[in-house]
């Protein structure tokens, strides 16, 4: 690993964060899950990247919550601190081999934008990642660059509350300080009889509170205190007296003294009482006064920064709930002016209008004066009116891009720029909001209780920032709005179309099932008439009516199938059924049929009873019928049938031949379109033109695919696949069970014991595999850990009989985890056994040199775990 020239320095900034290991922040989350919404990427993280690791702070659609730097592409913006993009990891020769791109989780895209906090080093990286190639637009690199800037602010932001809570911890020291110097008399000392008349006060009291000295002497020490306690302080010495029960005497307290000028000063007072041993008994109380102001003004200065913070944390975290409501732009508005202290403030959006830029506020302070003014008010709240004016207060921020800033409005400001009754403004303050360089929106505070100054807007950045962002986020969900409003329309008329496509077809069913009805009972009548029995001639006459009714019924039950899938509404019962049940019902069916037209239909040996697999029994028996009745109707005179069954590629195949007349190669891909014959309509053979159409469409509701080779004059041959429904995992635990149950069993063998497994694996679904084949396996019982450092807690605690040991484990790997096992007393003995994806042959000379007991490559060879635990039974029981 590559180790950059100003490492040091990096590590360092970064430490300093105090960042790392810190549990997830909603602020951080809300970025991750933003970037992958909008990117439309299923993985985005937020990295650090310290010494040895990659730390993710934040994390959407990975578990893990590190990586090793080695291992990471988000090292490589480290030294370039540029962002790094990566469209195919697998086409890119310097990052096709790192296990993260070969491997789980199977990384081909990465988009990487480095994070400089301090725009100099880069401590890590806003990422989204994607497990398929693909490309990154412009906008969207810009977009993910927008978003990495906030969580450079965010970790700015993280920096700053840190050193507020060391000022906060200083200003605590402080006051412990100011104690010390008050008992050092290095603070204010005010000396005072039992009835409250000062006696003493030194320098630094006089200077705290503005008086001289002979100002001061004999004068009660109420004259020091703000009214609301300078009027009961004479009681409470009397009370104090009468009783003894103390509430300032002996404990230091905040409170407030009050200068010479009348303003109030927050101080920690301490009083003492001192008794003199004289003839008297008298005593002197003595106040110690600490000034406070520096610690109550860092404490302003902590609550407006925590205000500020709060109002960026909402506005991110909740933009969606707020914009759903909304009530987004008069949150900012109204938190705008409580930052700053303002009466007035307004928040808009700048757009271009005849090439020209406009103004669209989003919120505005009621400025109203009278009705004419209140409808005005309304257009602007409601965006029915824009700003177009360039040389207005606010056109100079809009459409200019300056910071107007006015702290005498009505000395700089002629009386004519504001019609008569608008309220009057003291102060002004406006600011551009923009984007790259663009203009994309302002805001403007006015009549603030302290003068505006540049300091403010500089504080004001982060919030300047965040508008902006939230700015774009608005304008992108106003584009996916109305685009999603396209949508809905679309599909509501596809919805529509559907709907009135079904309810025709349903009720032309219902019409022409009505004179079917008629005419196929009354065709029936007179062919079944005793007493009024018919003629040759007009028994073939019905007989044909009767014939054409059943070939019209069955082509409005086919149309109306091939109607119900389009619409969604045919319900399958998907479930393991065994072949050769099937087709010997639909070839019972039809054997009377193929004898009818001489054919020899030819069932596979067996009728397929080895062959299971998943489909709907109805579905598939309707699937063989049309095609078994296909191969007879367009057979030859005493032609053959053929079925055949055979696993292929994880399915089932099934094939049925023919000996017919063929198909045109020409012809073939219209084969499976509705009403479509391929020129048979004009034969003597009866068909709808709808059953292979529908035959496909079973098959591809039931996960399978159909298929066809045919040769004029020499038949055709049809086939298709299911899935098979047998797994894998089962067959071999159900082949090791019966050769457990074939076994000669034991005379009066005890009870075998249980063997406990300890399988430490970081991947869910490698765990889950296992724990399933545990599951149907006897003596054994299989512990799970997701970590190698969790794995040897457990089996140190509850020493197991067997490890299985992945090798490619987050922070120590399998090799460091075996080196640990076998130097340990309590588990140097157990064996275990290695699993890794990686098969070459260094691969497994080091397995064997770490003394793993055996080493299998993943994908895992069942049988062969089976065999291995097997072994490791007989010999542990033995």
């Amino acid at each position: 690993m590559h180790t950059p020239h100003n490492e040091p320095e990096r590590l360092r900034l970064l430490h300093d964060l105090q960042i790392l290991d810190t549990p997830r922040e909603p602020a951080f989350d809300r970025l991750t899950a933003l970037a992958a919404e909008l990117l439309d990427a299923p993985i985005a993280l937020i990295t650090l990247i310290d010494a040895n690791r990659v730390w993710f702070k934040s994390a959407v659609g990975l578990d893990a919550c590190q990586t090793g730097r080695d291992l990471s592409l988000c090292n490589h913006t480290v030294d370039s601190r540029r962002p790094l993009l990566i469209e195919d990891a697998l086409a890119d020769p310097r990052f096709a081999a790192p296990p993260l791109v070969s491997g789980a989780p199977h990384i081909r895209f990465y988009a990487g934008i480095p994070l400089m906090p301090d725009g100099r080093h880069v401590l890590g990286t806003l990422c989204v990642i994607d497990r398929r190639p693909r490309q990154l637009s412009a906008s969207q690199l810009h977009l993910l660059e927008t978003l990495a800037g906030q969580v450079e602010e965010l970790l700015k932001l993280h920096h700053h509350r840190l050193l507020f809570d060391h000022e906060s911890l200083r200003s605590q020291k402080r006051a412990a300080r100011y104690e010390a110097i008050v008992r050092g008399a290095a603070a204010g000392i005010v000396r005072i009889d039992s009835q409250g008349h000062i006696l003493e006060i030194n320098d630094f009291a006089l200077r705290l509170l503005g008086y001289q000295r002979d100002e001061l002497l004999g004068s009660n020490v109420s004259r020091l205190m703000p009214m609301r306690w300078a009027v009961d302080h004479d009681q409470y010495l009397r009370n104090y007296h009468a009783s003894g029960e103390a509430h300032i005497i002996g404990k230091g307290r905040r409170v407030e003294a009050q200068h010479r000028d009348g303003h109030a000063i927050p101080v920690h007072l301490a009083v003492s009482q001192v008794h003199y041993d004289d003839a008297t008994q008298s005593c002197d109380f003595i106040g110690i006064l600490s000034d406070l102001s520096e610690v109550q003004t860092a404490n302003h200065l902590l609550e407006r920064q925590q205000q500020l913070l709060g109002v960026l944390h909402r506005g991110l975290t909740d933009y969606q709930a707020l914009m759903s409501g909304n009530r987004l732009w008069s949150f900012l508005k109204q938190a705008l002016r409580e930052l700053t202290r303002s009466d007035y403030a307004l928040i808009g959006e700048v757009l271009t209008v005849d090439d020209q830029p406009a103004l669209k506020i989003h919120a505005i302070t009621d400025l109203s004066w009278d009705d004419a003014s209140r409808q005005l008010m309304e257009q602007f709240k409601e965006g029915r009116m824009l700003l177009s004016n360039p040389n207005s207060l606010l056109g100079r921020v809009f459409a200019d891009g300056q910071t107007v800033l006015r702290n005498d409005m009505q000395a700089h400001t002629p009386h004519s720029a504001f019609p008569p009754g608008h309220p009057a403004l003291s102060n002004f303050l406006g600011v551009p909001i923009l984007d790259q360089g663009e203009v994309i929106g302002m805001f403007a505070i006015a009549n603030g209780a302290q003068p505006y100054s540049a300091e403010l807007v500089e504080w004001l950045e982060p919030f300047i920032s965040t508008c902006a962002l939230l700015i774009k986020l608005y304008r992108q969900l106003n584009e996916r709005d109305s685009f999603t409003e396209q949508l809905r329309q679309a599909r509501d008329q596809a919805e529509n179309a559907s709907r009135a496509k079904s309810e025709f077809l349903s009720s032309m069913s219902h019409e022409l099932r009505t004179p079917l009805n008629a005419i196929l009972g009354f065709a029936q009548l007179l062919q079944n008439s005793q007493k009024y029995p018919l003629g040759e001639r007009q028994q073939r006459q019905v007989e044909q009516i009767y014939k054409s009714g059943q070939h019209l019924l069955t082509l409005i039950n086919e149309v109306l199938d091939l109607a119900r899938i389009e619409a969604g509404q045919i319900n399958l019962s998907i479930e393991r059924i065994q072949l050769g049940d099937v087709l010997e019902d639909a070839c019972t069916t039809l054997m009377p049929i193929a004898r009818q037209y001489g054919i020899d239909l030819q069932l596979p040996q067996g009728l397929g009873s080895a062959c299971w697999l998943q489909a709907d029994y109805t579905r598939l028996k309707q699937v063989l019928i049309n095609l078994i009745t296909n191969a007879i109707k367009y057979n030859r005179a005493q032609g053959r049938v053929q079925l055949d069954c055979q696993r292929h590629d994880g399915c089932v195949r099934v094939v049925v031949r023919d000996t017919g007349i063929g198909i045109p190669a020409d012809r073939l891909d219209q084969l499976f379109q509705p009403f479509n014959r391929l020129g048979a309509e004009s034969g003597s053979i009866e068909g709808t033109g709808v059953g292979l159409a529908l035959t496909r469409k079973l098959l591809e509701l039931m996960d399978g695919r159909i298929g066809v080779r045919s040769e004029q004059g020499v038949g055709s041959e049809f086939w298709f696949e299911l899935p098979h429904g047998e797994d894998a995992t089962v067959g071999a635990t159900e082949a090791s069970r019966g050769r457990s149950e074939t076994a000669p069993p034991a005379l009066e063998e005890p009870e075998a014991p249980t063997l406990r497994v300890l399988y430490i694996e970081d991947n869910p679904a490698n765990q889950r595999l296992l724990q399933e084949l545990f599951e149907e396996l006897d003596g054994f019982v299989l512990h799970c850990a997701h970590s190698a450092e969790l794995g040897l807690e457990l089996a140190c605690s509850q020493p197991p009989q067997l490890i299985l040991l992945d090798i490619n484990l987050p922070g120590m790997d399998g090799y460091q985890a075996m080196q640990w096992l076998a130097g340990n007393p309590v588990t140097r003995a157990i064996p275990v056994i290695g699993l890794s994806a990686s098969a070459m042959p260094d691969d497994l000379r080091k397995a064997a040199a770490a003394g793993f007991r055996a080493y299998l490559t993943k994908p895992l060879d069942i049988p062969r775990l089976l065999t291995l635990l097997d072994q490791f039974a007989r010999t542990e029981r033995a």
